[in-house]
């Protein structure tokens, strides 16, 4: 039987993906308004659109047809596509037999630096990773009353062509920001894209971290980078001397270590398992940009 995806919320992770499905699946994938829907066809994805309110036909359309659902969209107070539905998601999607939630790893909140698997204490920071956590919930809930499976992919800091710190320091906004015992997981777009489809085509349920293998300070990856680049990394700035946003600020007062060995248990082999094998290819391969 053929696959049919959805991408609600065809964004940078959601297009790797496709790239990666193009021609074994038939893919189609929303945006906000109609411009931006309308670049997705270069992408080989069929544009929706959807604008957080209401279901057009087109859309209703493609929910029927659906066989596998990706949600990368951010969530609003409650979710807005369930809200906008107004049915059971069956009666929406007949069809359905997946549905792949891209959430943030940033549902477990602060860790003190400890280790974090799928079954350790979720505590979001109000106001920031909490509405993706009711939004994993709510997603889980339609999905079992739909006797539909959910898988929940938790991603560390995403990171791929044009979104690295080869292109900060192209751009020279790169900067190496110290603060003792800091440290983050990231995730290449590419492996996003991997653990995708292999949980789509296992159709596999319930959290799985989307994280490379080695968590580090942030400042080491900045110079890591501009050594492959053969260029002066920027110079160290302590934390509590550094201008930054108040939602800059905020990632720095979370610090964990993402466990991935539940994702490589389904059988996943990681890309790029840290940022020194990616940066190393990105740069071979002149990929970065």
């Amino acid at each position: 039987m053929t696959k049919r995806f959805l991408l609600l919320g065809a964004g940078y992770s959601a297009r790797a993906f496709a790239a990666r499905l193009k021609g074994r699946a038939d893919i189609a994938g929303t945006r906000r308004n109609a411009e931006k829907a309308s670049l997705l066809a270069a992408s080989g994805i069929t544009p929706l659109v959807f604008d957080g309110t209401a279901i057009s036909p087109e859309l209703a359309e493609a929910l029927r047809r659906t066989t596998h659902l990706v949600v990368s969209a951010a969530p609003a107070p409650d979710d807005p596509f369930l809200a906008a539905l107004r049915q059971p998601l069956k009666d929406a999607m007949p069809a359905l037999r997946w549905v792949g939630y891209l959430s943030t790893v940033g549902v477990y909140g602060n860790h003190d630096g400890a280790w974090v698997t799928e079954e350790s204490a979720c505590l979001p920071r109000p106001g920031r990773s909490d509405g993706r956590l009711a939004a994993e919930q709510a997603w889980t809930a339609a999905g079992h009353e739909a006797g539909v499976p959910v898988a929940l992919l938790r991603l560390s800091g995403i990171y791929g062509p044009g979104r690295n710190a080869f292109a900060n320091l192209a751009a020279g906004r790169a900067r190496r920001i110290v603060k003792p015992g800091q440290i983050f997981n990231r995730i290449h777009v590419a492996d996003i894209a991997g653990a995708l489809d292999l949980l789509a085509e296992k159709e596999l349920e319930g959290p799985f971290n989307v994280s490379d293998d080695e968590p580090s300070p942030p400042q080491d990856v900045v110079a890591y980078a501009a050594g492959l680049m053969g260029v002066e990394p920027p110079p160290e700035i302590a934390f509590d001397e550094a201008e930054m946003t108040p939602m800059a600020r905020s990632f720095y007062g979370e610090t964990k270590r993402i466990a991935n060995a539940k994702l490589k248990a389904t059988g996943y082999a990681f890309q790029y398992p840290n940022y020194r094998t990616a940066f190393d290819a990105m740069w071979r391969e002149d990929s970065w940009r």
